[in-house]
């Protein structure tokens, strides 16, 4: 049964199946946006459940830095070196630190606060444990 408006009526059906194609490709992608948005606000959420913030230093606060290269023969190594100087403090908690004295560890390098602590003494520490 074929016609003169046959190619007219082929193209018509075309053009509504290409426009219903799109339209729900472009839903389709809508409801993945919002389901991957979801998602990543949960992921958030459970990573940030339990983290804390970093300690803040100051310039000329001393810290330890920890040990991120590890090996055979560094299992029984200290964890930090140390100690440190801050430098320079950097944004987003990152800091350009100084080796003090000549000790194992880089002389200059940058660090993040999730990655220092506080510079403690051992000699120091016992010395007031003991006259405390």
């Amino acid at each position: 049964m074929k016609t003169k408006e046959d190619p007219v009526l082929k193209d018509l059906l075309e053009n509504e199946d290409s426009a219903l194609f799109l339209e729900k490709r472009c839903e389709i992608r809508q409801q993945a946006r919002k389901a991957i948005a979801k998602i990543q606000e949960e992921n958030k959420h459970s990573y940030n459940k339990r983290r804390k913030k970093p300690n803040t230093y100051k310039e000329d606060d001393l810290v330890a830095i920890k040990r991120t290269q590890s090996g055979p023969r560094l299992k029984f190594a200290a964890k930090y070196f140390g100690p440190y100087r801050i430098k320079q403090v950097l944004r987003d908690d990152r800091y350009v630190v100084q080796k003090i004295d000549e000790g194992e560890g880089p002389r200059i390098t940058s660090a993040a606060a999730d990655n220092m602590k506080p510079w403690s003494d051992p000699i120091e520490d016992v010395i007031l444990y003991f006259l405390w």
